[in-house]
């Protein structure tokens, strides 16, 4: 007789093998011939990953050194603009906040050297990398801090894959920013293949009225970015219709965020540990993504539009909450006189002769908003900035699509084969973007 142990290791073996049918994802495949236009565009051979985008923040490059991979992070001060205007003074990696990417592939030997431009003492901690205790970065523990000007190399071979992340393990450096992400790619790629790989860093910051460095230990976090940037900052991930697309995410705050995406379903493939089994996976469109950990989700890009990828908590969907003094805008950047008066002047005139979007304008705020309890709610959060943040990947998007793009949050355009190749060959060429 079958014992239920039999029963269960059968069952499960089954499932891995495709007891429920195709793959999950495979099941919701579009073809149209997209994985091999992929692979022209990149350069990558039959199996071979395809490289990650972390919209808003470069790759580490890296040297050979008889076989070992070289890469250098110098910890530093770094200057960030959150949205057009508004500027934070926060610690990163090579002028980066968050730092580089760093991309190897499992069975690298690497070594980074590290130099710190910082005023005080650091380290970097390889979260999740199961290498030698002397390598792993806690101050004291396993290696003295790096003191101000000083430098040390970490080396080790990685047998893992997966998205990791590496920060400093100081609370209040992380605090200002102090993390990168850190992919793992398998030797092959998994199956199904994805034509498209995103990378996004999610970060908060308590940056108080009138100053532009955080305050590393408040509890109110009025700046949420992806890739070190708000909406409408952020860059749009562009994929073509039909595109198989991963979406890695790591989170480094102090708040836990769930990321919803309009328009599709994903399922979770991965964590911090790596690869998830298939028969782990479920269909949905909010993952929570908890402080210190990474969630790798897939899907097929099968539905056009340009769709919002944001944090649902309330508070995480705008830009820094404001308040009125009087008549004086107060805000969490410096703002002047001339500044405040200017921004009241622009939210008055939408007020009244309401000039949002298209020929046929509506009232943005009631003849008599001033008199309602509560007022104003998001009235002063919606501001158009779409000239401020045009770039080729913002290239056909309706008029005032800023005013409702807010906080963490950015754009999945998912866009026919014909306007994605314009919108590259834009990238290529900024010139031609000046133009039209």
């Amino acid at each position: 007789m079958n014992t239920r142990r039999d029963f269960l290791k059968r069952f499960t073996a089954g499932m891995g093998a495709g007891v429920l049918g195709p793959s999950l994802l495979n099941a919701q495949h579009t073809p149209g011939g997209s994985h091999s236009a992929t692979r022209r565009e990149t350069g990558r051979a039959a199996g071979a990953p395809v490289p990650v985008e972390t919209p808003d923040v470069p790759n580490l490059p890296h040297k050979l050194d008889n076989g070992v991979k070289v890469f250098h992070l110098v910890a530093e001060p770094v200057r960030r603009e959150l949205v057009p205007g508004r500027v934070m003074d926060v610690w990163g990696f090579n002028g980066m906040c968050p730092g580089p990417t760093i991309q190897v592939t499992q069975g690298d030997r690497v070594r980074v050297i590290l130099d710190n431009h910082l005023p005080e003492p650091t380290s970097i901690h390889w979260h999740g990398f199961e290498i030698p205790i002397a390598m792993d970065g806690m101050p004291y523990i396993s290696q003295e801090p790096v003191p101000p000007g000083g430098r040390f190399v970490y080396e080790f071979t990685l047998h893992q894959e997966g998205t990791f992340f590496y920060h400093s393990h100081g609370a209040m450096q992380e605090m200002m920013g102090m993390v990168g992400m850190f992919v793992m790619h398998p030797k092959r790629a998994h199956a199904p293949r994805v034509d498209r790989d995103f990378g996004i860093i999610l970060q908060g910051w308590a940056i108080l009225p009138n100053n532009t460095v955080p305050n590393t230990a408040g509890m109110e976090f009025n700046w949420l970015t992806f890739n070190g940037r708000s909406g409408p900052h952020t860059t749009p991930m562009l994929v073509r219709l039909g595109d198989r697309v991963r979406i890695r995410m790591v989170n480094l705050s102090m708040d836990h965020h769930p990321i919803h995406l309009h328009g599709h379903t994903f399922y979770v493939t991965g964590s911090e540990g790596g690869r998830q089994p298939e028969v782990t996976w479920g269909p949905g469109n909010t993952v929570l993504v908890g402080v210190a950990q990474s969630r790798d989700i897939e899907f097929v890009a099968n539905n056009p539009g340009d769709w919002m990828v944001h944090c649902h908590l309330p508070h995480h969907m705008m830009n820094n909450m404001s308040d009125l003094m009087g008549e004086r805008m107060i805000t969490t950047s410096p703002l002047t006189p001339q500044q405040a008066e200017r921004q009241m002047d622009i939210m008055q005139k939408l007020g009244a002769h309401g000039t949002h979007g298209g020929a046929q304008a509506h009232p943005r705020v009631a003849t008599n908003a001033t008199s309602v309890p509560g007022f104003p709610q998001d009235a002063f959060m919606e501001m158009v900035m779409d000239q401020a943040v045009t770039k080729p990947e913002t290239f056909g998007l309706v008029k005032n699509w800023t005013a409702g793009m807010m906080g963490m949050m950015s754009l999945l355009r998912v866009l026919p084969p014909e306007q994605y190749e314009r919108i590259v060959a834009m990238k290529q060429d900024p010139h031609e973007h000046q133009h039209q």
